[in-house]
């Protein structure tokens, strides 16, 4: 039953390789790592029993190596593992092999019972993926073993950690390395075999450390320590396998390999396993755990370790593979069947997906929508938000006294009196300022408008982002085009209201409205203000006196001074004429001097008078542009836009163009059908368990 759940685990990765797709499924499996020349590929070796992986200098694993141990026993009947393997061209077996073969994947069908062949055919694979120089490829070469003399195990051979590119090397080759290892072994059901030399710091073990980043507890690292042999005398790794320097939950296992003249002199691995027997049985620091040493004991405690991980993960893994499917599936029903050919199915999909959009374009709007957001406003609230904050937040703080100021105001008082001075406040002078000050609402009730105009645009956006557009681009830019242009055409009657609705404000000034301060209140108003000030004396900076002092001023005082009189205050540091002598008014006539009482009293009326109607104009302007917006613009488009849609769409002659499907959909499409049939076949699989 064990060894079943490794072969099922095999058959999972198989499936997911045989269709061409990465494994979405994190599977069980023993990853092993380690620095350059550490002795991983002689402890792969050792553990299979027969020389077949590459040797030589630098990097030699360049690809990851997916090792499949099949344990059989002797003159057992040939597994077919592809529907290919009849028709295959066979390899011719060797006799005395006749029990052990290799298989990749990437040959279904074809055995190699000669190993040399099965290193020629690594190669081979790993020089088309890479190239000859010494670059990597993150691309897998699967190989199946099946032996008697082997335990069922699943393991992964990945380049050697190294620190300087040499060569030919890419520059970055260490961060190419890593990069790869860290793919593996950050899956949490990834166990690591970290193999690092005897005779080197264990501190320093590039294996370990990149081990303990993913794997901080140790809880699914296992230490293989080879080169055992070669230290130096006296010294050994007791305190090591006794987990006193760097404790590993899964412990340590001492290998002793070929060295380089074993392999040059070709030693059977047989032979080199009785000779590391003989060394932990014969040591005098080992043989006393001689059974918890050598490569025998690593490979019964590696597939024991990947049984019960196995045991352990495969619930998980059956529910991940229900679910990846699951989502898969839902996919590849969004992105629908190949289109049936002929113009009524193609007129019935139009139809339906401009009527769809309308609907949902409608429902955004109205916040019916069913997918409404808790993180952010979207749709109509965006464009509440438009009126009610911003348009009204920017209408409210204009302050029609920061462009115009008390001296401008007295010259417009002048300039309304015209020829005669008036006994009262000219009328003239209040509806000029205030006609100016109302044509200043028409910028931000026109910006109201544009803003609008972008939230409409980014709902358009929002809806052109479904699965359905992706997989027809031509509609999709044609749905944009169509209805970007609605909006524009919308945009003119919408300005020219609003444009309407700030000139009617201008065009009558309505002084009799209910909500206007009218003038004897406002005399009366200031007149308190004033008579507040009376016992003060007159600021000497300003001039400026109370109400009173004005009013009991005596007349003739004013006649006698050479520099008053009506436009007395109205010029500073004249300079003083000769008696009887005057001169022609200059070109330009501007105010220069400071505000007399009189002035002061007529220019604080005058603006109580303006900010008192401001403010009813600007409560109008609030509250009737955004309707005017709603009308001529959104709720317009809510009742047209279809029309619109279907009188440009809805034609025989674009629909052939409008339903051409996307590359992307296509290749999706394929995609995730092999997907698909990857994970049924790893749900029949598991849940044959």
């Amino acid at each position: 039953m064990d060894a079943t759940l490794i072969k099922t685990v095999n058959k999972l990765q198989d499936a997911f390789a045989t269709v061409g797709v990465q494994n979405p499924v994190d599977l069980p499996q023993i990853v092993v790592i380690g620095s350059q020349s550490s002795g991983k590929s002689s402890v792969l070796e050792n553990i299979v029993g027969r020389d077949f992986l590459p040797r030589g200098t630098g990097i030699v694993t360049r690809r990851p190596l997916v090792l499949q141990l099949i344990n059989r026993s002797a003159n057992a009947k040939t597994e077919n593992t592809t529907d290919a393997s009849n028709k295959a061209t066979k390899e011719p077996e060797n006799p005395d092999n006749a029990d052990e073969w290799g298989e990749f994947l990437h040959i279904p069908g074809v055995k190699f019972s000669d190993f040399n062949k099965i290193r020629e055919e690594i190669v081979k694979d790993t020089e088309a993926k890479t190239g000859k120089n010494a670059g990597i490829s993150p691309a897998p070469i699967n190989l199946r073993i099946y032996s008697p003399n082997v335990l069922t195990l699943t393991l992964v051979d990945l380049p050697g950690l190294t620190k300087v590119p040499v060569g030919d090397q890419p520059k970055d080759i260490e961060k190419q390395i890593r990069e790869m290892i860290l793919k593996y072994i950050t899956k949490p059901n990834a166990i690591i075999l970290a193999v690092t030399a005897a005779n080197t710091d264990l501190a320093n073990s590039d294996g370990l450390k990149l081990a303990r980043e993913v794997d901080p507890e140790g809880s699914r690292t296992i230490g293989v320590l080879t080169k055992i042999d070669l230290m130096d005398q006296g010294t050994d790794v007791v305190d090591i396998l006794a987990g006193r320097i760097i404790p590993l939950r899964l412990g340590y296992v001492p290998v002793v390999n070929r060295g380089q003249k074993d392999i040059d002199s070709r030693k059977a691995i047989a032979a080199a396993l009785e000779a590391e027997k003989n060394f932990f049985e014969n040591h005098q620091s080992y043989k006393s755990k001689a059974q918890y040493c050598g490569t025998p004991f690593l490979a019964r405690k590696l597939n024991m370790i990947l049984m019960h991980h196995i045991r352990n993960t495969l619930p998980e893994i059956k529910a991940k593979i229900q679910a990846v499917l699951a989502k898969y599936q839902i996919e590849l029903q969004q992105l629908g069947d190949p289109l049936d050919e002929g113009l009524n199915s193609n007129a019935n999909i139009v139809l339906n997906i401009i009527t769809e959009f309308c609907n949902e374009f409608r429902t955004i709007i109205e916040g019916k929508s069913d997918e409404l957001s808790s993180f952010e406003l979207s749709g109509g609230a965006r464009i509440s938000f438009v009126f009610h904050e911003v348009f009204a937040s920017g209408v409210k703080s204009i302050d029609p006294f920061d462009q115009i100021k008390d001296a401008d105001i007295r010259t417009i008082i002048y300039n309304a009196s015209g020829s005669a001075p008036s006994l009262f406040i000219a009328s003239t002078a209040f509806e000029v300022i205030i006609k100016q000050q109302i044509k200043r609402l028409e910028e931000p009730s026109l910006k109201c408008v544009t803003l609008v105009y972008e939230e409409l645009v980014r709902i358009l956006s929002q809806l052109l982002q479904k699965q359905l557009f992706k997989r027809f681009p031509g509609l999709k830019e044609k749905f944009s085009t169509v209805v970007i242009n609605f909006y524009k055409k919308a945009l003119t009657p919408t300005n020219k209201l609003v444009q309407d609705l700030v000139n009617m404000e201008a065009s009558y000034i309505n002084t009799g409205h209910p909500d206007f301060l009218n003038g004897h209140k406002v005399i009366a108003a200031i007149n308190d203000k004033y008579n507040q000030k009376q016992a003060n004396p007159a600021d000497p900076k300003t001039g400026r006196g109370s109400i009173n002092n004005l009013t009991n001023s005596n007349p003739l005082a004013d006649v006698e001074s050479p520099n008053t009189g009506f436009f007395g205050s109205f010029f500073a540091g004249n300079k003083k004429k000769k008696p009887g002598v005057m001169e022609a008014p200059p070109p330009v006539l501007k105010a220069s001097g400071n505000l007399s009482e009189r002035e002061s009293l007529e220019t604080e009326i005058i603006k109580t008078l303006i900010q008192s109607y401001f403010n009813i104009v600007k409560r109008t302007v609030v509250d009737m542009v955004p309707k005017a917006v709603m009308l001529n613009l959104v709720s317009f488009a809510k009742e047209e836009l279809q029309r619109e849609l279907l009188q440009e769409l809805y034609k025989a002659e674009v629909l052939d163009e409008l339903l051409k499907e996307s590359e992307y959909t296509q290749q999706r499409r394929k995609e995730c059908k092999k997907m698909i049939e990857a994970l049924q076949r790893a749900d029949e699989i598991v849940s044959a368990v």
